[in-house]
C-alpha cells in the first residue's frame, strides 16, 4: 500500500493518506504532490476529498523521528528540500483549480492542521478526534505562510485562542466557529457528507483557478518571499 493513494468517484478524486498517523516526511510530501499532479491532469475531475485510512488520525504533522534523525546525521539539505516540498503541497491545495475538501476522521495536529487549513472546506468526525496546534508547547513557531493559511480558514479571534493555548478542539466546537462545514456523526457519515458536498461542485476550472489565484495570491507571495528566511538557516525553533 502506497503512503498516498487516490481514486475517482464520478467527478470527485478521493486522496487517501495511508499510514497510522500520516506523519509528514519526504515520502509523504512526494506522494501528495504526485496525487495532486495526476488529478489535475484528469479533466473529468471537478473536486478533491482528502481522507485517511487510519481510524485514529487524519494527520499528526511532521514525522519527528525522521526529522530528528536527519538533524542528528546533519542531513540539512534533505530537511530544506522536505520543507519546500511541503510548502508545495500546501500551495497545490491552495491553487489547484477545483475545491479541495478535508475529511478529518481523527486527530489533526500541527502540520496536519496546516494541511487542513490549506483546503477550501473541512468536514470533521464528531465522535473521535481533535484539531490542535501544539507548536506553542514544543517551542516551534509557524512559518509566515502557515500563519497566512491559518487566517483564511479560522476566524482570527479563535485562531489566537488555539495558537496561544495549544488547546485541542473537537468537531462540534469547530462547527460552531465555522472552521468546518459540518461535524459528522461517525466515519461513514463523514465520508458520505464530504463526497456528496464535493459532487455539488461542477464548476469550470478556468474560473476556479482565477478565483483561487486572486484569493490566495498573498499567501503564495509570503511563501515564496518570506519563508526562505527561516527555511534556509533552518531557524525553526525558539
Amino acid at each position: 500500500m502506497a503512503v498516498v493513494e487516490w481514486k475517482k468517484d464520478e467527478t470527485v478524486a478521493i486522496i487517501t493518506m495511508n499510514t497510522d498517523e500520516n506523519r509528514h516526511n519526504p515520502g509523504f510530501a512526494k506522494g501528495m504532490l504526485g496525487a495532486f499532479d495526476a488529478i489535475e491532469q484528469d479533466q473529468e475531475i471537478k473536486s478533491i476529498v482528502i481522507a485517511s485510512s487510519s481510524e485514529k488520525a487524519w494527520s499528526l504533522g511532521i514525522d519527528l523521528t525522521w526529522i530528528t534523525g536527519a538533524m542528528t546525521n546533519n542531513e540539512l539539505d534533505s530537511i530544506r528540500e522536505f520543507m519546500y516540498d511541503m510548502n508545495n503541497v500546501f500551495k497545490k491545495a491552495l491553487m489547484i483549480p477545483m475545491p479541495v475538501i478535508a475529511a478529518m476522521n481523527g486527530h489533526t495536529f500541527g502540520n496536519g492542521s496546516i494541511l487542513a487549513c490549506s483546503c477550501d472546506y473541512r468536514f470533521m468526525k464528531a465522535d473521535r478526534g481533535y484539531f490542535c496546534f501544539p507548536e506553542v508547547d514544543i517551542n516551534i513557531p509557524f512559518l509566515p505562510s502557515m500563519l497566512a493559511t491559518m487566517k483564511k480558514a479560522i476566524p482570527y479571534y479563535k485562531l489566537e485562542e488555539i495558537v496561544f493555548s495549544g488547546k485541542r478542539v473537537g468537531a462540534k466546537e469547530m462547527e460552531e466557529h465555522h472552521i468546518v462545514v459540518k461535524a459528522c456523526e461517525n466515519a461513514d457519515a463523514l465520508m458520505k457528507e464530504a463526497v456528496e458536498y464535493a459532487k455539488t461542485y461542477q464548476k469550470g476550472r478556468k474560473i476556479f483557478k482565477e478565483h483561487k489565484t486572486r484569493l490566495h495570491k498573498h499567501i503564495i507571495e509570503i511563501m515564496e518571499k518570506e519563508d526562505p528566511e527561516f527555511i534556509e538557516p533552518l531557524n525553526l525553533m525558539v
